[in-house]
């Protein structure tokens, strides 16, 4: 698909990048509202399904959620036992926050259900394409990342 001529964000990435998003995120976001998650809960679980404790600064910048904002949603999902708040070893600072194993189970099944969504909306382009994609925009995040929560990042695997 070509840009219109005259259309400015038809063109520019970001404008692609958020649309994209908006559409693709909209379709998966139904499922995970049938299954009792806000969105953000959502989010959140699913960076935290790996295991890894993760700073509550960090957390923000990935679940895109303010501090505040997400500070009352752990609140919320700590009292359900999903989550938990646990001290940085080293940085008294950083509070660090982890799934708990029912968390884990909340959110196991919408993880295989999204990785189904994602194959059906990379299909028609094809494995090595989607790779690079990925590898793109992973790229992009990480040179646009904020300094403050790298540091938070880097404090955290020390």
């Amino acid at each position: 698909m070509t840009a219109r001529k005259g259309h400015f964000v038809d063109g520019y990435l970001a404008a692609l990048l958020a649309q994209a998003s908006h559409l693709i995120s909209t379709e998966f976001h139904s499922i995970v509202r049938r299954h009792g998650l806000s969105v953000s809960e959502w989010r959140i679980l699913a960076t935290l399904s790996d295991g890894e404790s993760i700073s509550i600064g960090r957390l923000a910048q990935i679940t895109l959620n303010k501090q505040p904002t997400l500070t009352r949603l752990l609140d919320r999902m700590q009292k359900r036992a999903q989550v938990q708040r646990v001290p940085h070893g080293l940085d008294r600072r950083i509070t660090l926050v982890c799934i708990t194993p029912a968390g884990l189970r909340t959110v196991s099944q919408l993880i295989r259900l999204a990785k189904k969504h994602e194959q059906r909306v990379l299909e028609p382009f094809g494995l090595a394409r989607a790779e690079q994609l990925k590898t793109t925009l992973r790229r992009m995040i990480e040179l646009h990342r904020s300094p403050a929560v790298e540091r938070d990042s880097r404090a955290r695997k020390s």
